[in-house]
């Protein structure tokens, strides 16, 4: 997969009211215009909700 940047992340996400579940971060995601790899990446994280944007930050760059 491709490398993602925090900036990437950030502008993928912005709207999203946390706590969020996976399939919110997806979604908005998607409506936000974000690289499908990047889609591709949150959608195969390995937990089910995040408490915000860190926990999500840490969980991808963990699996990059």
């Amino acid at each position: 997969m491709s490398r993602i940047k925090p900036t990437d992340v950030q502008k993928a996400l912005k709207g999203v009211s946390y706590p969020a579940d996976r399939d919110e971060l997806v979604e908005r995601a998607r409506s936000n215009g974000a690289d499908e790899s990047l889609v591709d990446q949150i959608s195969d994280l390995d937990r089910d909700s995040f408490e915000g944007p860190d926990e999500v930050n840490n969980a991808l760059f963990r699996q990059s």
